[in-house]
């Protein structure tokens, strides 16, 4: 079995899974008013780790699904194009359950009152979640101090861990081949790094069942993607940013 099948299988594996909890997580949401279902939790407030994640990671995924389009349009390299059309796919589905929950919540896809992104993982918001429990500083390693000097962070239209700026969105448009590859992968490296840090955020203080398998989910598959990025970028003599 050749290096890159092995790679593979690893990859796509770790993808399956992220799908399966994904409608795994569906299927929890639409059974919940079926005859016979345990009561739901109560909507979870517009402040709330649940609606903060939903709407930020919406907006992340975005990103992710239009770098995915921007590089299979500039390179004919077939590991890079199926690595950036499984990333579209999977992360362009995941949105629209976000976006559907929030739909479901009847709460914005904005955030309430100017709410700069990533508050919801600060725990400073006095708003109850679902099970009734006031917001509380998460600690550890999974708010966002740790994630001030990631790339993307707060500069040039970046909103968020992980993020592109506008000015490397515009590179990797105008980039091709070699070029192009490598940029994507390390813009990639970047955004999932960042993506799990906010999942693992959600993991830890999201209350609704089904959103915290999803975000256990993105960690697992993302985590899987990047030590395939990482190989990848070495297959062609560089390595991911600093």
């Amino acid at each position: 079995m050749s290096p890159w099948t092995v790679r593979r299988t690893r990859w796509v594996a770790g993808s399956a899974v992220g799908l399966a909890l994904l409608f795994a997580g569906a299927a929890t949401v639409a059974s919940a008013g079926g005859d016979g279902a345990a009561p739901a939790p109560r909507t979870p407030a517009a402040g709330s780790a649940d609606a903060g994640f939903a709407r930020d990671m919406a907006v992340h995924h975005q990103q992710a699904v239009e770098m995915s389009f921007a590089v299979r349009d500039v390179t004919r390299d077939e590991d890079v194009r199926r690595l950036a059309y499984d990333i579209a796919n999977t992360q362009a589905n995941q949105r629209g359950m976000l976006l559907g929950w929030l739909d479901l919540w009847e709460l914005p896809k904005t955030a309430p009152d100017g709410q700069a992104p990533m508050a919801w993982m600060t725990g400073g918001t006095d708003e109850h979640d679902s099970t009734g429990h006031s917001g509380h500083d998460m600690g550890g390693t999974h708010g966002t101090d740790g994630m001030a000097g990631m790339p993307g962070m707060d500069h040039d239209g970046a909103l968020m861990p992980g993020m592109a700026t506008r000015a490397e969105l515009k590179r990797l448009r105008e980039a091709d081949g070699r070029e192009a590859e490598i940029l994507f992968l390390r813009l990639m490296t970047d955004h999932h790094k960042g993506g799990v840090a906010m999942a693992e955020g959600c993991a830890d203080r999201c209350a609704v069942p089904a959103e915290k398998r999803l975000a256990q989910g993105m960690v697992a598959a993302q985590r899987s993607e990047l030590e395939l990025m990482a190989d990848m970028l070495a297959e062609r003599g560089a390595a991911p940013r600093p």
